[in-house]
């Protein structure tokens, strides 16, 4: 099995009022990233797909802030998630 093969998932909180960005509040690679996503799954928490993205994420530590270079990646992926609510 090659890395292109094993699903790497994070999850990422924001709470404007706490947090000055993001945080990783859950990561991991293979069954853990499918556990991430089935508990994402069953409380309808939307999922988008970025490997690119999710292998910077989870190289990170857990409930850290995502870096400065991350803001733009991580706000496409918010504007998305905020359509999909119809919140944008």
């Amino acid at each position: 099995m090659n890395d292109k093969t094993i699903k790497t998932a994070a999850a990422l909180k924001y709470d404007q009022a706490k947090n000055m960005a993001p945080r990783v509040v859950a990561k991991g690679k293979g069954h853990v990233a499918e556990q991430i996503i089935q508990v994402a799954r069953e409380n309808d928490v939307p999922l988008v797909e970025d490997r690119n993205l999710a292998n910077v994420l989870e190289a990170m530590e857990l409930e850290s802030e995502i870096p400065a270079e991350l803001y733009r990646a991580v706000a496409e992926v918010l504007v998305f998630i905020y359509r999909l609510n119809g919140k944008l």
